[in-house]
């Protein structure tokens, strides 16, 4: 294998994981040594991708929005569009105007032959259960890529209400509902917002004092298995 396709594959390898994962399984993967791995990812940080962690602790590779050069298949192409078209139905304004534009580049980059699976009309997203909102997914997600806490004025289905200070980790869209998950100050514990309930949000100054990627890890031990829900 030469160095270049090597290298190939460690970025391949490193999209493929959304939250670090050890130099030792990377390296065995690519048939690699460790040393040879370690001197790898040095010299992709040297040309520019944003690979975050070290020997020890992990590697995750910051998403750099780039798109290889990659032939794609039909099914590709379909799962691509329809992913692109969710997001632009049922994800906030800027999320929604983002995958117009990632739909507009791909269509740029790919064969003539493979527009018409881009274009085709045969799937559809069909339309969400639209709630109002007094705080914009985009200020979510924002504390969530920052790492920072917030300070939210929250009813609940029986419309108390309640101010806590969180530390959201992750937002899930579901069809009926947008859910922010969250370290809960007020009750030292993970917490599931739901995002039509959230009547302020604050971001503070403070960041909160672990990495998200760990708070998301003991947050997902939290949930029942599929087995048991």
């Amino acid at each position: 294998m030469s160095r270049t396709t090597r290298l190939f594959d460690l970025m391949q390898l490193l999209r493929h994981h959304r939250c670090p994962v050890s130099g030792q399984v990377l390296a065995e993967t690519l048939g690699v040594s460790l040393r040879t791995l370690y001197r790898d990812i040095a010299d992709l940080k040297a040309i520019g991708a944003q690979i975050d962690g070290e020997p020890g602790l992990g590697y995750v590779l910051q998403p750099d929005f780039m798109l290889p050069p990659l032939m794609f298949s039909s099914e590709e192409v379909e799962a691509l569009a329809l992913g692109l078209m969710w997001v632009e139905r049922r994800a906030d304004r800027e999320l929604a105007a983002a995958a117009t534009e990632v739909l507009a580049k791909v269509s740029a980059v790919l064969p003539r032959q493979l527009h018409p699976r881009l274009e085709d009309q045969a799937l559809l997203v069909g339309p969400g259960w639209d709630k109002p909102q007094a705080v914009p997914l985009r200020d979510l997600r924002q504390a969530i890529r920052e790492e920072r806490k917030l300070q939210i004025s929250y009813h609940d289905e029986a419309g108390r209400a309640s101010t806590r200070v969180i530390w959201p980790v992750s937002l899930t869209f579901f069809e009926s509902s947008r859910i922010l998950a969250a370290w809960c100050e007020l009750r030292h514990d993970y917490r599931h917002f739901r995002a039509d309930r959230i009547a302020a949000a604050t971001p503070l100054p403070e960041h909160y004092p672990r990495r998200r990627y760990l708070l998301r890890r003991e947050w997902l031990a939290t949930l029942p298995s599929p087995a048991h829900s």
